[in-house]
């Protein structure tokens, strides 16, 4: 499409928090066009507003952007090391005409001069002489762009031919009294100063958009080409915040959601490869992607949709990455790093088992666990459905593991024959013995079926939970007498 650096696109995020699942997206679309489009991904930190911003917090974006595998060409570029830069392209700005000295301050405000946007400031008729003198005495001040008359338009690439009367815009200021720049003066002196040739964005920079193509024309720049995004919003039509759960990429790893799961979704938030295409990977990405399939409608970030998609990505992972990957989760699950390092093939079977029976490798995990650990806790739930009766559930499972003590095998056909003899030896259908074992095997009330949960278990472990649960229900039903 695009010869090699060509296209500069980029990716700025403010370092003032995790990275939300917003800006991870405008990242992935800008890394995706880079790379259909065989250009430059920058990323450049902004990081002026040094009191917000914090070094933990530029750390924590790489990492997201490391683990979603938004992989960038250059950077990461810092804002504030742009800072002399900014201030020459104010100071051009002032020696052509194209700004002033701002003196004024708002009524009954002790802070000068006003650095906000608002109404027109009236330090523009002040005399230029009469300004340098009023600064060279050390008078505070800020300095301010002068909009001209006229209209500014551009060709959005999502939103299509946009325009704004030059009167609706005031005289921004680029400069505040202490010499820092504002936002709108460092985006363009930095993206001016790094070529970037496509400013992929969501769409609450639009109002920035008219004054930062007016400071483009002021400095005799090329005009990048302006794409802005819909936001992402909750179920219920909001901007999506914390306050419809997790909102950042480090909670979303967190929660086992994989990164090409997640890259996957947001891909589709705002986006259509066309067709009925929903389970991609990054290399489908890139190839499918273009600008002109992006959305003018807001996107609505489904959970359920995710957790879908995660399952789907999680089907597709080879048996070792997924015993990777699981390793973690099934420490904090109680598993002993000995038994994950002892047991390789075991894990990988027990892994092979349960891949089917979550949406997360945290639910996986936990449905792993059980075959692993020396001892398993009871899920109060399962225990008041399927051992209601202590007495009964004892009797059948005494009868169960004398069976299952001399069964000539432990595969899982064998082992489902024999089970439902025993039933029909006690007359009861086959569920009430299967769903009591189950409890005593697994501790839960669901698992995979489980005459292959018998199968991969083993005899002599299967046998001892059995004990286990003969205990837990003896007592109970002494109790209950």
């Amino acid at each position: 499409m695009s010869r090699k650096g060509s296209l500069r696109v980029r990716f700025a995020p403010s370092p003032t928090g995790h990275l939300h699942v917003g800006g991870a997206r405008t990242a992935l679309f800008n890394f995706l066009l880079a790379r259909h489009g065989g250009g430059v991904f920058v990323l450049r930190i902004e990081d002026t507003d040094r009191a917000r911003s914090s070094a933990a917090m530029t750390r924590s974006i790489l990492e997201s952007m490391a683990w979603l595998g938004l992989e960038f060409d250059e950077g990461p570029h810092h804002q504030a090391d742009g800072l002399e830069r900014h201030r020459r392209d104010a100071g051009r700005l002032l020696e052509q005409g194209r700004a002033y000295r701002c003196f004024c301050a708002p009524p009954g405000s002790t802070r000068s001069p006003r650095e906000g946007e608002g109404e027109r400031c009236g330090c523009d008729g002040i005399p230029a002489g009469a300004a340098e003198a009023r600064a060279a005495s050390g008078e505070p001040h800020a300095l301010r762009f002068r909009v001209p008359e006229g209209e500014t338009s551009w060709d959005d690439a999502v939103h299509g031919r946009r325009a704004v009367a030059n009167d609706h815009i005031e005289d921004f200021v680029l400069l505040r009294s202490d010499g820092s720049p504002v936002y709108n003066l460092a985006v363009v002196s930095d993206d001016v100063a790094m070529g970037i040739t496509f400013v992929l964005r969501g769409d609450d920079h639009l109002s920035n958009t008219p004054k930062q193509i007016l400071l483009y024309r002021a400095l005799g720049a090329r005009l990048p080409t302006f794409a802005h995004v819909p936001m992402i919003l909750g179920p219920d039509g909001k901007r999506l915040s914390k306050r419809h759960g997790a909102a950042s990429v480090e909670a979303y790893r967190e929660l086992g959601i994989l990164p090409e799961a997640l890259f996957n979704f947001l891909a589709l938030l705002g986006w259509s490869p066309g067709g009925d295409r929903e389970v991609m990977d990054p290399a489908d990405l890139i190839e499918a992607f273009s600008v002109e399939r992006i959305l003018k409608k807001s996107a609505v970030f489904d959970s359920e949709k995710l957790m879908w998609l995660n399952r789907r990505h999680i089907e597709r992972l080879s048996l070792e990455r997924l015993t990777e990957l699981a390793r973690g989760p099934l420490e904090e699950a109680g598993v002993a790093k000995a038994v994950l390092d002892g047991q390789p093939e075991r894990l990988r079977q027990v892994l092979g088992l349960v891949r089917e029976r979550g949406n997360t490798i945290e639910a996986i995990a936990l449905q792993a666990a059980p075959f692993l650990l020396d001892s398993i806790e009871y899920d109060p739930e399962a225990v008041a459905r399927f051992w209601k009766s202590p007495a009964e559930a004892a009797r059948l499972l005494r009868a169960v593991r004398d069976l299952l003590a001399g069964a000539a095998s432990f595969e899982p056909a064998a082992l489902e024959a024999d089970m439902r003899q025993l039933a029909e030896a006690h007359e009861v259908g086959a569920g009430k013995i299967i769903h009591p074992l189950r409890v005593a095997v697994m501790g839960t009330g669901v698992s995979p079926g489980i005459f292959g949960v018998l199968s991969l278990m083993g005899r002599e472990r299967t046998l001892d939970r059995i004990e286990q649960a003969l205990g837990y229900l003896d007592a109970a039903a002494t109790a209950a007498n």
